[in-house]
């Protein structure tokens, strides 16, 4: 009572704030009492301390400060703060310690201080406690901490490898490799292996070497990575006699721990009074059965442990709702041609079954019959509507008609054959007629069709003829039921032929075709044009343009067609059909099929049309062969020989394809198409789309240039790659040889000839015009008029005389007064002539006043720019009277007379003829007008 009393007066001091730190120091309960202890199984450290008998019976609250210490690193490893009320039984508190480390690695200390709640001030700490470890002893050889231990995957897992007395751990490592943290001191040494993985083997082993080398300088240990079981999948519990049950489950994933550390199952049944002792089983699938007697209800825990974990499943069932029968078993039957009833037995279980009977059909098809057994130890069923003949198969399999759970297991398959019938339907028959010596042979052909029914097995077939225009009797054979093809002769009449298929029981109805009169083969009428058509990937297709007349059509065909026999077939089809889809797995590309369609009426068959196409085109097996090459300087000509077009193609000739380049550039020929090779090189492609066509020419060539070129036939298929080349050489281009002779010879022949006559082409076509100002007589004495220079005659020096007619002198002036000459003149019969004077010689003449023939100077080459009225041209007498306009007439052009009668004996003159001589001055000068 005391003792409540001072707690309570403790708490109301404190409550009111008035407690002084001497008196919170009172409120100081140490540790009496700690004791350290250590589990080397589970690595744990048992810490177990008490504060003394005041602090429980107080009832305290306290917190307690926990350290612990590992003397190899010398440290504080861990610090733990605990709350704990104490209560009044006095016990001593406890605490445990997982260690990373195995506690045998090294000594661990621990030491405690408290605090109660009621007050801020801490106990003082514990003496250390210690427990030893293995680092402590005086061992021989290494040891390594834990020596065995299964680790779950994906965690952390420690080592120690404690060395003898006065050795170092030298080596310290895992096998097989795995990343891991390594620590050695001395010889103590540490080593960490962070998320553990599996590895492909589950067991890792430790190594551990001292410094020395002898056998017990070593040490291994090993560990295990594994997982927790998973909890077992699909556990479900059911019983085939209601007495035995048996559970199922799935064993979940692999747990990598096998023999003694694999997942161990344990079944218990809660309302079972004796243990469940079975025996389990696993493969695919895990099974346990035991008996239950008369137990009604079940309670099943399944419980899977391992060294990792543990897992549980649950089933709560009645067994009566469990029921899984047995399968049934010896089954038989009873058949007929179209029914079969099915016999089987059942193990008496006491309920009533419902079973299912599923029957495989000949084409795949599966059916399901429904029956019930009813309480019986058998049961049946019957099939009806069966084929005759006909293998079936059947099994059966039964559950509990009441609070179904499952089916059985199915019995075994049995196999059903159905009695025969006479045979249903008709064969399927075609022909093929060639024309033969005085009639024809016919080739029967027959096939069981989809509106056949053999209905048993076929023995026979027999074929019949006779003449449809008279009644004689049929000829008829037999015929193995191998055959499926037989060869008659007939002549040119019609005949009616049936066929027909026999078995055990008998014939079937007659197949029946009319042969129509005549003695041509089945596949004449030439004038029916052989149509192309295109093969597709499921087949060859095709169409016919319908007829309504016939009820029927008829296709046929070899599927080989180079063998013989060519494997013929048929396919027919109905009125409204005007299409085909030719389709047959002997079908190759690259070979011809030729098809013929026929129309049926009546069992007459007529040929409406041919049809010939290629599953697949392939390219062709050769090349043309060029066999003559035509060259010019810009062209080439290519002839190849007759190329063939018929079947022995493997595909429809389309035309061909002429390559051509240069050898050292790619070509770029005018109206080509480019063609890359698979070397990137490119030639000129020019297509021909006439298969009849055996010659091309390919233009805009380069002269004296290098080709190569190859002639390719192409069909639907394509073409074979381009492998060999013909090689051809342009000749020169004589063209050019000779144009460059007219634009090179010829211009400089022309050149030299100029060159040679340049003077005379200068006089002729570029006279040389002197200027007055560059002429000597400027430097000669003059006087001026007004602003114009004036050339004395008796300074004008003439350079040449010339001795004219007065026609010539009237023909060059026609105005002039020179007309007026004489008649004697104009008889006078020299021509003109030159005369040189005498350079810078003086002339002077006298004048006479002569009235006969006169000569004339005259100056043509310059006049007076000045206007004249008056006659410019003056005889000189008249020269005098004119004076006033002397000015006037100053550069007009005069004649001067110096040869007369009296002038002719001048001693200075050379000429003595009677003629007029011609003066031209060069210069625009006018000489006075003094008598010469």
């Amino acid at each position: 009572m005391m003792n409540h009393f001072m707690v309570l007066v403790v708490l109301l001091s404190l409550m009111t704030c008035s407690t002084t730190y001497s008196e919170q120091e009172s409120f100081v309960f140490p540790v009496t009492y700690v004791n350290i202890s250590k589990d080397l199984v589970l690595q744990q450290l048992v810490v177990e301390w008490d504060v003394g008998k005041s602090a429980h019976e107080a009832e305290l609250a306290m917190s307690f400060e926990i350290q612990v210490y590992q003397t190899d690193v010398a440290t504080t490893v861990w610090t733990e703060f605990l709350n704990v009320t104490l209560d009044k039984s006095g016990k001593p508190l406890h605490w445990v310690w997982d260690s990373d480390f195995p506690l045998e690695c090294m000594s661990h200390s621990v030491r405690i201080r408290s605090r109660a709640e009621i007050s801020n001030i801490w106990s003082q700490w514990s003496l250390w406690k210690t427990v030893l470890g293995l680092d402590t002893s005086n061992n021989h050889g290494p040891q390594i901490f834990p020596n065995e231990k299964i680790v779950e995957e994906g965690s952390d897992i420690s080592f120690c490898c404690i060395g003898s007395e006065g050795q170092i751990v030298k080596d310290f490592f895992l096998v097989p490799t795995i990343p891991a943290f390594n620590h050695t001191n001395g010889r103590l040494g540490l080593l960490t292996v962070k998320n553990v993985t599996h590895h492909g083997s589950p067991h890792i082993m430790v190594y551990c070497q001292e410094s020395c080398n002898e056998t017990q300088c070593y040490d291994h240990a090993g560990f295990f990575v594994g997982k927790p079981p998973d909890t077992p999948h699909d556990f479900s519990c059911q019983t085939q006699d209601t007495r035995t049950v048996t559970c199922t489950w799935s064993p979940g994933g692999d747990t990598y721990l096998y023999g003694r550390h694999s997942p161990k199952y344990v079944l218990s049944d809660e309302f079972s009074q004796n243990p469940i002792l079975c025996t389990v089983s696993c493969s695919e699938q895990c099974s346990c059965s035991w008996d239950i007697e008369q137990q009604k209800i079940c309670n099943i825990t399944l419980t899977v442990e391992n060294p990792l974990g543990k897992k549980t499943a649950m089933d709560v069932f009645d067994v009566t709702h469990r029921i899984y029968p047995t399968a049934p078993f010896q089954l038989w039957e009873e058949c007929t041609d179209t029914e079969i009833t099915l016999y089987w037995k059942l193990q008496n279980i006491g309920i009533e079954l419902f079973c299912q009977t599923e029957v495989l059909q000949p084409n795949g098809k599966v059916e399901v019959h429904n029956s019930s057994a009813g309480h019986l130890s058998y049961g049946s069923v019957t099939l009806r509507g069966l084929q005759p003949y006909t293998e079936y198969k059947a099994r059966v399999h039964c559950g509990a008609a009441q609070d179904f759970w499952r089916w059985s297991e199915w019995s075994e398959a049995q196999t059903i054959r159905t009695k025969e019938a006479a045979p249903s339907g008709t064969l399927d028959i075609w022909r093929e007629i060639k024309p033969g010596l005085g009639g024809r042979n016919v080739t029967l052909f027959w096939k069981q069709g989809p509106k056949f029914q053999a209905n048993g097995k076929i023995i026979s077939y027999e074929v019949t003829w006779t003449k449809v225009e008279d009644a004689s009797e049929p000829e008829s054979i037999s015929l193995s039921s191998v055959c499926n093809s037989t060869r008659i002769f007939i002549d040119s009449h019609s005949y009616r032929i049936s066929i027909m298929a026999k078995n055990n029981v008998n014939y079937s109805l007659p197949s029946v075709l009319i042969i129509p009169t005549g003695p041509e083969g089945d596949h004449s009428g030439s004038e029916l044009e052989e149509e192309r058509v295109n093969g597709t990937d499921d087949g060859i297709f095709f169409s016919w343009e319908p007829r309504h007349i016939y009820d029927s059509y008829i296709i046929d065909w070899c599927n080989v067609p180079a063998l013989q026999p060519c494997d013929f077939q048929w396919k027919r089809f109905g009125a409204n059909t005007s299409s085909a889809l030719i389709s047959s797995a002997a079908f190759v590309p690259g070979v011809r099929y030729n098809f013929h369609v026929y129309g049926s009426v009546a069992n007459t068959a007529t040929l409406l049309e041919k049809k010939t196409g290629y599953f697949k085109e392939l390219p062709p097996l050769f090349d043309p062969v060029v066999e003559n090459i035509e060259l010019t300087f810009n062209a080439v000509t290519l002839y190849w020989d007759s190329y063939p077009t018929n079947e022995s193609q493997p595909g429809f000739l389309r035309g061909y394809h002429v390559y051509i380049s240069p050898l050292q550039e790619d070509c770029s020929l005018k109206g080509s198409k480019k063609h890359v090779l698979p070397d990137n090189s490119v030639l000129c492609k020019y297509s021909i789309d006439n298969p009849e066509e055996k010659r091309y020419t390919v233009k805009h060539l380069l002269s004296n240039t290098k080709y190569r070129l190859v002639v390719k036939a192409y069909t639907g298929g394509g073409e074979n790659p381009i492998v060999n080349f013909r090689y051809i050489d342009t000749p020169f281009n004589l063209n050019i040889l000779y144009l460059l002779l007219l634009l090179v010879i010829v211009p400089a022949l022309a050149a030299a000839i100029c060159l040679w006559k340049i003077k005379w082409v200068q006089e002729c076509c570029c006279p040389v015009i002197p200027h007055p100002n560059k002429s000597r007589v400027l430097s000669f004495k003059e006087f001026n008029i007004g602003s114009e220079k004036v050339l004395k005659i008796s300074d004008c020096i003439p350079d040449m005389l010339a001795v004219d007619s007065k026609a010539e002198a009237q023909k060059l002036h026609p105005q002039s007064p020179l007309s007026s000459t004489s008649t004697a003149e104009k008889t006078d019969g020299h021509s003109s002539s030159w005369i040189y004077a005498k350079e810078n010689e003086e002339r002077d003449f006298t004048p006479t006043p002569t009235p006969q023939t006169h000569t004339w100077f005259a100056n043509f080459a310059y006049s007076s720019h000045l206007a004249v009225d008056s006659d410019s041209y003056q005889i000189p007498e008249t020269l005098e009277a004119s004076k006033p306009k002397l000015s006037v007439a100053l550069y007009q052009p005069h004649y001067y007379d110096i040869f007369n009668e009296d002038a002719a004996s001048t001693p200075r003159e050379t000429c003595g003829r009677k003629a007029s001589l011609k003066y031209i001055s060069q210069t625009p000068v006018h000489c006075l007008g003094r008598r010469l």
